[in-house]
């Protein structure tokens, strides 16, 4: 669930609500083909290879896959440590994009393994590709 804070400003011509993306993630302003461009996505996330997926849907793909590394949003992926990009599609419009996450949401779990094989055999993390780094290593946490 995305959360938004509205706040209103006062003009001349009377007050204007102004809506604020609080999840947003940093701002990117690098080079890089995904950094400025605001495009459609469907993204499989896995905690290892073969292990959980997590499907999603963005318009914003390297701020999208940095709030899960971060774990800024409580939720599935910060629980289970699920944050390997290992497949994404891109689209023109929204609305394709989300009829697409819908359709693989239904699928079944070989299906889906299927799908990503079939592109990344070697479930590597391809957000490195898109100029993000690389997921530090797990550290075991120190505990009674």
């Amino acid at each position: 669930m995305t959360r938004f804070w509205v706040r209103e400003k006062c003009f001349r011509n009377g007050p204007i609500s102004v809506t604020l993306n609080l999840f947003q993630g940093p701002p990117f302003r690098k080079h890089g083909a995904m950094r400025d461009k605001r495009q459609p996505c469907v993204y499989i996330l896995a905690s290892q290879p073969r292990g959980t997926l997590y499907i999603g849907v963005t318009s914003n793909l390297i701020g999208r896959l940095w709030q899960h590394r971060e774990s800024v949003i409580p939720g599935f992926t910060s629980q289970y440590a699920v944050h390997h990009l290992v497949y994404f599609e891109q689209f023109d419009e929204m609305i394709p994009a989300i009829t697409r996450e819908k359709q693989l949401k239904r699928w079944h779990r070989q299906w889906k393994i299927n799908l990503i094989e079939g592109t990344n055999p070697d479930w590597h993390d391809l957000a490195p590709g898109l100029g993000l780094g690389p997921i530090a290593p797990r550290t075991p946490k120190d505990g009674p």
